[in-house]
């Protein structure tokens, strides 16, 4: 269900959005994406998000389902962090890169590879750099090979891995992101997906740093156009093939806020190196906190059937704050109260029962193009009514769906 913010809520709320706004001053009219202060990308799909919050401060065509190529590697990669983590595997343990991970995805295969020689073995830690430093088809498939039997049972692996951590549109049809049917990913898994490596495998993410890898007679060097910027990008990784065009997935720490970003789409190198710095540096320029509700203040109040009050007020776990981006004053803002409702009872004060989104639809309006959400909670207990005013309440909440038909 989705619930109207109350008046002093809504004031509230456009206040605390006046302030932040208030803070850059952009041209009136002006068309450039510089003066207004939109972002315009040439990336077919698009997001930049805040990783503390998981706020999107951006987005473009985000959802939509379309080849990662390389940047699906992520998920190999997080398969094996997990394996690891989990002490299935070691980093020392070896892998053998048989004979069709070879002509598949090594010397052969005319892709991009790690060249590790035929049925030779390769330690853990070297194939980890290898798919993430030189992004080598032979050590993804030599890796599914040795954690599922083959790269086919592999990827169920990866399937389930990503709808454990909520992935829930992407699928999978190899270990390396080259062009096949039914291999799609979507700009916000990508980036979901980015961040759950961050979060979960610290230690490891800083492999993705890493700008050269020295394997045997051969020295490979990072495809990351933006390690080494002053933008401090510390990962992740780059994509491309003919069909999904090229492709990167990065991520930053500036002025304490970190954020991940996804470009897909583009036409060439220079684009992808060009675009992705363009939407990393407006993010860091126009990414802010907007303090909106001080702690225990009241947002707002969600239905509850049965109980021994029809609404509970609902306020924040202390201090209220979204990220979002600071577009020109005539950007159109949307708050709303989104729940699964009514609320059932019982519900104990401190219960996290909604969640207040905030929306900003840029100057043009239309879908949004920056969300963020913050977990609501019950400011107080509501207990179970009795047998006949829960009659009642039924009777009332069915005439006002009646009335909203």
């Amino acid at each position: 269900m989705i619930a109207t913010l109350g008046t002093t809520a809504a004031v509230r709320l456009l206040a605390a959005l006046a302030s932040v706004l208030g803070l850059v001053v952009f041209g009136v009219g002006a068309a450039s994406a510089q003066q207004t202060g939109e972002l315009v990308t040439k990336a077919r799909n698009a997001i930049l998000i805040d990783y503390e919050t998981g706020a999107t401060i951006f987005q473009k065509a985000a959802d939509e389902l379309v080849p990662p190529a390389s940047m699906s590697k992520l998920m190999t990669v997080a398969v094996l962090f997990k394996s690891l983590r989990d002490g299935k595997v070691n980093a020392s343990d070896e892998f053998t890169v048989s004979e069709n991970a070879w002509r598949k995805g090594g010397a052969p295969s005319g892709t991009s590879a790690m060249f590790v020689p035929i049925n030779t073995k390769a330690r853990v830690d070297e194939l980890i750099q290898g798919m993430i430093v030189q992004s080598g088809n032979d050590a993804c498939i030599a890796v599914a090979e040795a954690l599922a039997g083959t790269e086919a049972n592999f990827t169920k692996m990866m399937t389930d891995e990503a709808r454990r951590i909520g992935l829930a549109k992407s699928t999978f049809a190899n270990s390396t992101g080259l062009p096949a049917e039914g291999h799609l990913m979507t700009a916000r898994e990508l980036a979901a997906l980015a961040r759950h490596i961050i979060r979960t495998y610290p230690e490891l993410y800083k492999i993705f740093a890493q700008k050269e890898f020295q394997y045997k007679k051969y020295r490979f060097f990072n495809r990351n156009p933006l390690l080494g910027s002053e933008l401090n990008v510390d990962g992740l990784k780059t994509g491309h093939t003919k069909d999904a065009g090229y492709g990167i997935v990065f991520s930053a720490v500036n002025d304490g806020r970190r954020l991940i970003g996804v470009v897909m789409g583009l036409g060439s190198e220079k684009e992808r190196r060009e675009e992705s710095r363009k939407v990393l540096e407006w993010g860091i320029k126009s990414a802010a906190s907007l303090k909106l509700f001080e702690a225990d203040e009241e947002v707002g109040f969600a239905r509850v059937w049965g109980g021994s009050r029809w609404y509970v007020p609902l306020t924040g776990n202390g201090p209220l704050e979204v990220v979002l981006p600071r577009f020109p004053a005539n950007q159109k803002l949307k708050g709303e109260i989104v729940y699964a409702g009514p609320l059932k009872p019982p519900l104990k004060k401190g219960d996290e029962v909604a969640r207040l989104r905030v929306s900003s639809l840029g100057p043009s309006g239309g879908e949004p193009t920056a969300t963020s959400e913050v977990p609501l909670y019950a400011a107080t207990d509501v207990e179970p009514a009795g047998f006949v005013w829960r009659g009642l309440d039924s009777l009332v909440y069915l005439a006002l769906r009646w009335a909203h038909l």
